[in-house]
């Protein structure tokens, strides 16, 4: 019997990458076995877009849905890793689209970055989901186009992914977001299994 191979492609939370100017997570052990306590208990806080995360569309859509409010399909299912460096242009997108046939969720891997060209090509072609190892699937420095164009085409974008060991292929991916009711964003337990 073939052995089902998993692979986690998440950050861990407290030492995750964090986009410039956001706040970092946080831990507090507020009961503690070391202390005395007869349980240890812990808290933590952190913006939704910290670590490996999902960018539903109300984070730049006024009116964009929610991530409670996306159906679960959109993070789990097919997928195909590719690899690529530096800007991901209209043609690259294409090239990138045509490997994809029959997918509808398309992760990056590498020091890539989505360009507004390729951002309208991918929304064109109704891909579900975009995936990436950057904290923003855009420019770092001017990341609002590229959102706006894929978030209003409901592309869901699932960010701060980890790839480095992960081969091109297809995979069955499962990203789903915790259920945070009225959120532009969540983080997610991002992971791939090989098929």
């Amino acid at each position: 019997m073939k052995r089902m191979r998993v692979i986690d492609i998440s950050q861990e939370v407290f030492s995750c990458r964090v986009y410039p100017g956001d706040p970092a997570p946080e831990v507090e052990r507020i009961m503690d076995m070391n202390r005395g306590d007869t349980y240890n208990l812990s808290r933590f806080s952190m913006c939704v877009h910290n670590g490996t995360h999902v960018d539903a569309p109300a984070h730049f859509m006024k009116e964009g849905k929610t991530v409670d409010e996306i159906p679960l399909e959109y993070f789990t299912g097919d997928c195909l890793v590719l690899r690529h460096t530096g800007n991901v242009s209209a043609d690259d997108a294409g090239e990138m689209l045509k490997k994809a046939a029959g997918t509808e969720r398309i992760l990056i891997a590498g020091d890539a970055v989505v360009t507004a060209d390729a951002a309208r090509v991918f929304a064109a072609a109704g891909v579900k989901l975009l995936g990436n190892e950057s904290q923003s699937v855009g420019p770092e420095d001017a990341p609002m186009e590229v959102h706006r164009i894929l978030l209003s085409a409901q592309v869901v974008l699932l960010e701060g992914i980890v790839l480095k060991d992960v081969a091109e292929g297809r995979y069955f991916l499962s990203a789903a977001p915790l259920n945070l009711a009225g959120c532009e964003g969540a983080p997610c337990r991002a992971y791939l299994i090989e098929q």
